[in-house]
């Protein structure tokens, strides 16, 4: 059934990929900025070439210095980006990056990552929402149903593909995701939003800031929505709701001019089914508190802590219970014009718990983890205005593998005043989870038949990348990235015992591989009321057991991506208040070939009669009555149907 989708399309969608192709000669963008101001794309308009070149962004290094000059493969969704798109979810907004894989598995699943290694339960990204990691040790991986925030209040969304180990740790393998809120004061007043449609039922958000005095600011936020079912492949209702409720609140104190203070909480509750049998019920929440201290021009420094409590009833009686407590202190200083030092040293405490099944469980059932973590980085100018150098590493100890060490070395070299070119060689790692050392399922009691390996080691990437930036004029950008990938230790599936049975099959690390790729974005700017933006992927990955190893899979098991994807977006202020903004995706074949290429379109139709009243209607997968993104292991295939949404804004 499966293999039988039809891969065909129908005229319009042959138009589309046309356009797509013509558009390749006009381009994408290269959206960052610092301060925590937004930065709309009626922003964009107003800079200069020199302006946007020296926008700061500070994901890459830990400090702000120039985009046009950061090391790495970065791309920024902004908070006027998400509006324009019509996204209610963090995963729907992902899919403005180019750079990263985004797949919808079913109503509450998403299979998101970096170049490749794209599933479910995808381990080789690390994701954070204002500095605080949102990471089960479950899997390594993220539940994107319970990670939420009113996207209204988001500053942006700060993407690299590509390691960020030596800065961030372990996790931080192909990619990071760092979600910034707004500041308290950028959101002050009242918002009101809600809407319904045919696939998002429902959804209401309210939020309301303001100032308790000249240097205290505060707001408050609920939101809630309704998604429904996805699609069996004969056509029958999934059964797969997810359905959510969250609020929290945020405080920002500037004490003075050397000193800020923000606290920052959320609590969420809901439930979702995603095997349409079972329904999981899930309840968390979070509280954050930063400060920052300006010690001189040259100096500063932040401490960072949070809590995070998180508790999940899988609803055939598994249930998981995480509480995390996190400190990260932080120092960064200059010595002279010529180079400066950022380090730091972090410790982390996640107390674990799984209530198992009698033939399904982890063991043991309760465990508590720790992990000690130092930094530095040395960012050293060679040639002043034109050739910089970044070495630094971080080291961590955890409690499966003990010390591990991620260094990195990043090479930057302003050619013109118009053009960067960057390299960058960086070691990182993946550490165990304990879905690798502790998980146990037996067939029958005393007969066990899949299995953690307490001697699993961490995987581990050696990266090398070379980019090029080109801004020529303030119309046009253009920004290339390629990589090189050599992975070692990758997860297998271990026969045993002897055939026909092979079991106990046992979790190890006989797989091996590379992979290289291609990542491209651009923008052009038709006209001052038109944007448009593209990005283009190309990954090759080639995976292969080691000669020890007997994997069951053959190598095969651990992603499904595509090969090439294509990425355009139109923007357009029209007349009378009118915006009219399309995104058009392209997606290969994933490798299983049980999904085939397709063509996918969203549109959004915006209207503002006043300054502070807003119309939107949002149609989401228009090109196909449903069709699949992606299928996992378990639970069963699902469909994506076509959306539409109405929505009503209020702002004051």
């Amino acid at each position: 059934m499966i293999g039988g989708i039809s891969n065909h399309y129908s005229s319009g969608a042959k138009f589309i990929i046309y356009v797509l192709f013509l558009c390749f000669i006009t381009g994408n963008k290269i959206y960052s900025h610092s301060g925590g101001d937004t930065l709309s794309t009626n922003t964009l308009k107003q800079l200069t070439l020199e302006e946007l070149m020296n926008i700061d962004i500070t994901i890459v290094s830990k400090q702000s210095q120039p985009w046009f000059e950061a090391p790495a493969s970065v791309y920024i969704i902004s908070n006027d980006d998400i509006k324009r798109s019509g996204a209610k979810s963090i995963p729907e907004a992902l899919r403005l990056a180019p750079n990263l894989m985004v797949a919808k598995v079913n109503a509450s699943q998403w299979a998101i990552s970096a170049r490749g290694f794209n599933n479910v339960l995808a381990n080789k990204l690390l994701v954070m929402i204002d500095g605080r990691s949102v990471y089960t040790p479950l899997y390594a991986g993220v539940y994107w149903d319970v990670n939420d925030v009113l996207l209204e209040d988001i500053d942006r969304i700060e993407v690299i593909s590509g390691p960020g180990g030596n800065l961030w740790g372990a996790n931080a393998v192909n990619g990071i995701i760092n979600i910034i809120t707004k500041k308290a004061k950028d959101s002050k007043g009242l918002f009101i939003d809600g809407g319904a449609g045919t696939e998002l039922k429902r959804f209401a958000n309210i939020r309301y800031g303001g100032s308790l005095s000249s240097d205290l600011q505060y707001r408050i936020y609920a939101k809630a929505f309704d998604y429904g079912s996805t699609l069996l492949y004969d056509g029958s209702d999934a059964n797969d709701v997810l359905i959510n409720t969250q609020g929290g609140f945020r405080l920002d104190w500037d004490q003075n001019e050397n000193n800020t203070l923000n606290l920052e909480s959320d609590y969420y509750n809901g439930n979702s089914n995603p095997d349409g049998n079972s329904p999981t019920f899930f309840e968390g929440g979070n509280v954050l508190g930063r400060w920052k201290h300006t010690i001189s021009e040259t100096s500063d420094l932040q401490f960072q802590s949070y809590y995070d409590r998180t508790w999940r009833d899988f609803g055939n009686g598994l249930k998981e219970g995480l509480s995390t407590l996190d400190f990260d202190w932080q120092h960064s200083f200059k010595f002279d014009k010529r180079q400066g030092i950022v380090w730091g040293l972090g410790f982390r405490l996640m107390d674990h718990k799984i209530d198992n099944l009698p033939l399904f469980g982890f063991i043991p059932p309760h465990k508590t983890l720790h992990l000690y973590s130092a930094f530095i980085q040395d960012e050293i100018v060679l040639i002043e205005n034109s050739l910089n150098l970044s070495v630094g590493s971080k080291v961590e100890h955890n409690d499966f593998t003990g010390f591990e060490f991620q260094p990195s070395v990043r090479l930057t070299w302003t050619a013109t005043i118009d053009q960067t070119l960057w390299a960058a060689v960086s070691r990182v790692v993946r550490t165990p989870s304990r879905l690798e050392r502790d998980f146990v399922s037996s067939l029958a009691p005393g007969i066990p038949f899949l299995v953690g390996n307490h001697d699993f080691e961490s995987e581990t990437l050696i990266a090398y990348e070379l980019g090029w930036r080109l801004q020529p004029s303030g119309n046009f950008s253009f920004s290339l990235a390629t990589f090189y990938n050599d992975y070692d230790n990758l997860r297998s599936a271990e026969p045993g015992g002897p055939p026909p049975f092979y079991i106990p099959i046992i979790i190890s690390n006989g797989v091996e591989g590379k992979s290289f790729g291609v990542e491209i974005s651009s923008l052009y700017r038709v006209a001052d009321w038109w944007l448009v933006h593209w990005g283009y992927t190309f990954l090759r990955k080639d995976l292969s057991i080691k000669p020890y190893s007997h994997d069951l899979n053959n190598g095969t098991a651990e992603s499904d991506d595509p090969e090439n994807q294509l990425l355009v977006q139109s923007s357009m202020d029209l007349f009378n208040n009118f915006q009219l903004n399309i995104f058009i995706r392209y997606t290969d074949d994933l490798e299983n070939k049980y999904v085939p290429g397709y063509v996918s379109m969203d549109a959004k139709v915006g209207w503002k009669p006043t300054e502070f009243l807003e119309f939107d209607i949002v149609g989401q997968n228009l090109l196909h009555e449903r069709h699949p993104e992606f299928i996992p292991s378990s639970p069963s295939p699902r469909q994506i149907e076509r959306s539409i949404y109405g929505e009503v804004s209020l702002r004051l």
